[in-house]
């Protein structure tokens, strides 16, 4: 078993400053708690050195950038689980509710699919895909199927699931987006 990087209290202060500069210039808390949340960012640091990439602190990374893009902190899943939770999974970030102290955090359950469940996505993605007689049809999706959301205010274009928390272009909350058509 390889050996643990070292990573100093210096360059955990800085990412911890970083991190907490651009979540709220994104319209994003990081926990308050922040001994809580210095010991998340020297995780992100290790993985750093260990995989070259910010694999999420609180999960399993495979050490390959191309199976763990999901997990690249912040993961695909924080702004789902923020949404429901009030917290990512690693609770790196938090709502407003939960900094705020008017929500407690809570155990959030793993969206991450399973070794098997991301195999069988990645051949389904990579099989050939019939062309569309009429391109139309894809209007307010991707061709994968994933929905197009536009921001009312200042015209953002995104494609994922839901909504994102915040824009973070203008800043407007999630009720400010509506599905692109």
């Amino acid at each position: 078993m390889s050996e643990r990087p070292t990573v100093t209290a210096e360059q955990i202060d800085a990412l911890y400053t970083r991190l907490d500069r651009e979540a709220r210039a994104g319209g994003y808390n990081l926990n308050p708690d922040v001994d809580f949340t210095k010991g998340l960012v020297e995780g992100l640091l290790v993985n750093e050195a260990r995989y070259g990439y910010w694999a999420c602190p609180c999960r399993l990374a495979e050490g390959i950038r191309e199976q763990d893009l999901d997990i690249i902190c912040p993961c695909d899943y924080r702004d789902p689980d923020l949404d429901a939770y009030g917290a990512c999974y690693c609770a790196l970030y938090v709502s407003d509710a939960v900094r705020d102290g008017q929500q407690a955090l809570q155990s959030i359950p793993e969206r991450r699919p399973t070794e098997e469940q991301r195999a069988a996505a990645a051949a389904a993605a990579s099989a050939p895909q019939p062309e569309a007689e009429h391109e139309e049809e894809f209007v307010g999706f991707t061709r994968s199927g994933i929905p197009v959301w536009r921001c009312k205010v200042c015209g953002y274009l995104c494609a994922r699931p839901q909504p994102p928390l915040k824009c973070p272009i203008c800043k407007a909350d999630k009720d400010r987006f509506e599905r692109f058509m």
